[in-house]
C-alpha cells in the first residue's frame, strides 16, 4: 500500500458511448469525439490518449532525472509511443514500445536517465508487470 503524503491533482472526467462516443473534462480543457482504432472519420481512440499520455509524463520524469543529475535537458528531447490493442485467446491487452530521444547525451548516461525516469513516471508505475513494455533509446 502507498502511504499517500498529498494528492497533487486529480482528474474528472465523464464519457459516453464508448469507443464510439465522448469524453470531456469538468473544466472544458477536454472535450473529444471517440472512435474505434482504424475506424474512418474523425475522433481519437483510448490506445492513442494513453500513448500521448505516457510519452508526456515520461518526458516529465525524464527532465527531473535530468535536474537530480544537474545535466541539461534537451529542448528537443522526445518520445515515440506505441500502444497496441492485442486481442488473445485470454481476451484483449495491451503493450507498448517506447522509443526515447535524447539528443546530445552520451548514449550511456542516456540510458542512465531512461531508467532512471522509468522508475519514477507513474504511467510506467501503473504498467510495470501489467504489460509488456519495451523502452529503448532512439
Amino acid at each position: 500500500m502507498i502511504n499517500i503524503q498529498r494528492t497533487l491533482y486529480t482528474a474528472h472526467t465523464y464519457t459516453t458511448g464508448g469507443r464510439e462516443g465522448i469524453g470531456r473534462s469538468d473544466d472544458g480543457r477536454l472535450d473529444l469525439k471517440l472512435s474505434p482504432p482504424g475506424a474512418p472519420g474523425t475522433g481519437t481512440n483510448p490506445e492513442q490518449l494513453f500513448a500521448v499520455c505516457w510519452s508526456a509524463c515520461f518526458l516529465g520524469s525524464l527532465r527531473h532525472a535530468c535536474n537530480a543529475r544537474k545535466i541539461g535537458f534537451p529542448a528537443t528531447a522526445g518520445v515515440n509511443a506505441q500502444v497496441d490493442l492485442i486481442h488473445a485467446e485470454q481476451g484483449f491487452f495491451l503493450q507498448a514500445r517506447l522509443v526515447v530521444s535524447l539528443p546530445d547525451i552520451d548514449a550511456d548516461i542516456a540510458l542512465q536517465l531512461i531508467e532512471a525516469a522509468h522508475q519514477n513516471c507513474p504511467y510506467s508505475k501503473a504498467t510495470r508487470t501489467n504489460i509488456d513494455v519495451s523502452i529503448t533509446l532512439a
